[in-house]
């Protein structure tokens, strides 16, 4: 609310100081101003929805035990302590496909630790407007699978391809059920 309070004096204050300025010979510097309030508005505009999904996310991962909630509009990665150890998960490259959505996930160690090879279960779904909680009726599924290890703050990037939901329907991903990969069983010898 503070914020919103600022941008608009600050906008109102902008276009005072516009109006006076409003003789022919000074147009190009109006003009300039102009610009500059416009861009200043629209990242205004963009800071505001990503503190409102940073708020959002870290009100869903509060009482997670079982999976993370990861909102694209914050940019933030989210901590996990999973079967297979602490990782660090966060979303990048949030693109549209004919299809729905592409994304990345980063996957990365949290702990001194190594990360064994696991798979965990990835879900996705929009958010209810009003109430700001995730829809999962409509969710969609998908399992992924990391089969090496992972050394110590190291990195992996998972493609994902998160059908039926544009970007900007694409409300929440959820990471949950990471388990550890069990090695093939080896034929016995007799």
């Amino acid at each position: 609310m503070a914020n919103h309070l600022m941008t608009n004096t600050l906008l109102f204050s902008l276009a005072a100081l516009l109006a006076g300025c409003a003789s022919p010979q000074n147009q190009p510097e109006l003009n300039r101003l102009n610009n500059q309030v416009g861009k200043l508005n629209t990242e205004m505009r963009q800071l505001t929805r990503q503190a409102t999904a940073l708020e959002q996310q870290s009100s869903l991962n509060l009482n997670a035990s079982q999976g993370a909630w990861l909102l694209p509009a914050t940019n933030t990665a989210v901590l996990l302590k999973s079967q297979a150890g602490e990782v660090r998960l966060s979303l990048s490259h949030v693109e549209s496909e004919a299809n729905g959505t592409r994304a990345t996930l980063h996957v990365r160690t949290a702990g001194d630790k190594p990360l064994p090879g696991f798979s965990a279960q990835i879900e996705w779904g929009e958010m209810d407007k009003t109430t700001g909680r995730p829809l999962q009726a409509n969710s969609q599924t998908q399992k992924v699978s990391v089969r090496e290890s992972l050394l110590p703050r190291s990195e992996i990037a998972i493609p994902l391809r998160l059908s039926n939901f544009t970007p900007q329907q694409l409300g929440y991903v959820r990471v949950h059920d990471i388990v550890v990969n069990t090695p093939a069983s080896s034929p016995t010898q007799p």
